[in-house]
């Protein structure tokens, strides 16, 4: 199995609420960047908070890997979600290849969480950063951190 875990692009620092907040046009383009290291890859689902920055970014990647399927939109996926809820949900789907949207400090939790079987050591993430886990389970602990793509600046 693949679990790709994608934190949302840059968003705006302000808005009604935190859930409401948008991606920036930097946000945009940091998102179109890394969508280009997913092209050929062969994903079986998007899923994505319902927060309006990490629907707007999975909306992007979709886009951009002419990916068929909605994007499926999860509550736990935000950003005080606790990662054992998500394992639960995740031990029902059946993709091999699945892409995560969502925030910190979930996702760096939950990669740290599914490495090292605790929630101690998270992997650090900007956004728009892309973190790939492998392994024949999805069990904390046996997964392994095959790589992490950071946007570069220019």
């Amino acid at each position: 199995m693949r679990l790709w875990l994608l934190r949302h692009g840059e968003a705006e620092p302000r808005a009604a609420t935190d859930a409401q907040r948008e991606l920036t046009r930097h946000g945009r383009k940091d998102v179109l960047q890394t969508a280009a290291v997913l092209a050929g890859r062969p994903l079986g689902a998007i899923l994505a908070s319902p927060y309006v920055r990490a629907q707007q970014t999975a909306e992007l990647v979709r886009d951009a890997l002419g990916f068929i399927a909605a994007v499926g939109t999860v509550p736990w996926l935000t950003p005080d979600s606790d990662p054992r809820e998500a394992l639960d949900f995740l031990a029902e789907r059946g993709e091999q290849d699945l892409l995560l949207v969502t925030h910190n400090p979930f996702v760096s939790d939950l990669a740290g969480f599914l490495i090292h079987g605790h929630r101690q050591e998270p992997v650090p993430m900007g956004t728009a950063s892309l973190a790939e886990l492998e392994g024949d389970l999805l069990v904390p602990g046996l997964m392994s951190l095959r790589t992490v793509h950071h946007v570069r600046r220019h």
